[in-house]
């Protein structure tokens, strides 16, 4: 009997999402600044734009390390985040200098990230399993259904936060199978398009 209330609590548990209630216990001042900024900026494309979310948004601030959690789920009605965990960032944004300066890119064969705002969009079955195509709605990253940039999990990208850098994408925000699950279960439950906001 007590291994079966152990298998129910961990089934049960593996439907929940990573609840954070205050911004500030994760985020530093500065990134808070940034984060801010960019939900204003989704808040004010959601208004005037029928059709996209306005309950949840995700942003991906990639100051943060690659091993630290950088893809926030964040609630636009009560302001918090609700949800985060780590991405993969493109190849060619690394620029080998220190100090963590990335390089950004909307070229095709740059397997460079782009920054800007994207719409989430249908999901297919790809290389890497279900994926969900990024439509770029910003001058820097218009060319991401020509590139394929999608939002897509990976096996090698760890779960949980680490004190090195994680594996890079060709340029896709690509997320840990655990961490897309959560993602994808918001996705495919959203009655309006969802946005993908990535800044530096």
């Amino acid at each position: 009997m007590r291994i079966f209330f152990v298998a129910l609590l961990l089934s049960l548990s593996s439907f929940t999402t990573y609840n954070v209630t205050d911004k500030k216990d994760i985020l530093s001042e500065i990134e808070l600044v940034r984060l801010n900024e960019h939900v204003n900026e989704v808040k004010s494309f959601t208004a005037s734009n029928h059709g996209y979310s306005r309950k949840i948004a995700f942003l991906v601030d990639m100051k943060i390390k690659s091993g630290k959690n950088r893809f926030f789920v964040y609630d636009l009605e009560n302001e918090r985040i609700i949800d985060q965990g780590l991405v993969a960032h493109g190849s060619g944004s690394e620029t080998g200098i220190k100090g963590d300066i990335l390089q950004f890119s909307n070229m095709p064969n740059s397997n460079c990230t782009s920054l800007g705002r994207y719409s989430i969009e249908k999901s297919y079955k790809g290389v890497f399993g279900k994926a969900f195509r990024l439509a770029g709605l910003d001058e820097t990253n218009s060319n991401a259904l020509k590139r394929a940039i999608v939002l897509h999990c990976y096996k090698e990208v760890p779960d949980d936060e680490k004190e090195y850098y994680i594996i890079n994408s060709h340029g896709c925000p690509m997320v840990s199978e655990v961490f897309f699950k959560r993602l994808e279960k918001i996705i495919d439950s959203s009655d309006s398009k969802i946005m993908l906001s990535v800044y530096y």
